[in-house]
């Protein structure tokens, strides 16, 4: 019995210094992983940063040459000159103010948008009805540019910067209502029906199951829609005669002031970028389900 007894003991001993040794390793294993990760996104980085460099490189090269055969480069300024033109606006407080007002329509027109799309996305992906009868509009005027909606904007409202907010409403409501009817749609059923069969209403499963399934392409949608957002401001602002990243860019090709064309579009696609990746970091903890479920 006494053998017995100590056979069946050092097992037990053995896995506690086992599970004790696991435990001891977690940090290091944590410390690994993190690690791993900051090399990851360190050579990601850095790849981006080279691509950087070669487009500027190549962009120097194609103003240098002088190039004209399918693409005329004879007019295009060099990114020194660029740089100089964007280093002294830098010391202008008029281009803060150019990017101040952007940024105030951009929040206001993206802001109701946002809002705006995804209720409308909610309801078309949940109601045969709403689909069927909003369906043709959202397919009648999505087709139709920002710029084409400037002289009935202008009508329609009673100010310019009304008149920019709309267009700016226009080109961010429809990437956000489209995706989100798709995420909608693309709730599984199983899902639906394990929720059925346990008891739950409509509105329970509806607040529960199928706005989180839908999030994944609400926020892609979200993302898309800041991008459109900014290329219908630049049309939006041709309205306006005073203030506006995008006036600015136009005031300068009306002046025929080549560097601060490319100062104006590189801004544009500075804050662009920034603001959807603004909206990526707002819709990361909405997500933190899916990445657990990988």
């Amino acid at each position: 019995m006494t053998g017995d007894a100590t056979i069946t003991a050092e097992p037990d001993i053995n896995l506690a210094e086992a599970d004790a040794h696991d435990l001891a390793d977690v940090p290091a294993q944590r410390a690994s992983a993190l690690g791993d990760r900051i090399l990851k996104v360190a050579r990601s980085w850095t790849i981006r940063a080279l691509a950087i460099a070669v487009g500027i490189v190549l962009w120097y090269c194609a103003a240098k040459a002088r190039l004209d055969f399918y693409i005329r480069f004879d007019n295009i300024p060099s990114p020194i000159v660029v740089a100089d033109a964007f280093w002294r606006h830098l010391h202008e407080l008029k281009f803060y103010i150019h990017i101040a007002v952007s940024l105030e329509r951009i929040l206001v027109g993206y802001g109701i948008a946002a809002i705006v799309g995804i209720f409308l996305g909610l309801l078309m992906g949940r109601s045969r009805l709403a689909r069927d009868f909003l369906t043709p509009y959202i397919e009648l005027l999505r087709p139709i540019p920002a710029v084409a909606w400037i002289p009935l904007a202008i009508l329609m409202w009673p100010t310019e910067e009304s008149s920019i907010i709309y267009i700016t409403f226009l080109g961010a409501l429809f990437p956000i209502v489209l995706n989100t009817i798709h995420g909608v749609e693309q709730t599984p059923e199983i899902l639906l029906r394990a929720a059925q069969s346990l008891g739950a209403r409509r509105v329970q499963i509806f607040w529960h199951v199928v706005i989180p399934a839908a999030l994944p392409s609400i926020a892609a949608g979200l993302s898309i829609g800041m991008g459109v957002a900014w290329f219908a401001i630049l049309a939006g602002e041709i309205i306006s005669g005073q203030y506006g990243i995008g006036y600015f860019t136009w005031n300068a090709y009306s002046l025929i002031n080549y560097s601060d064309i490319i100062v104006g579009m590189l801004m544009i696609g500075v804050l662009g970028t920034a603001c959807a990746y603004a909206v990526r970091l707002l819709t990361w903890p909405l997500l933190a389900w899916q990445r657990r479920t990988r």
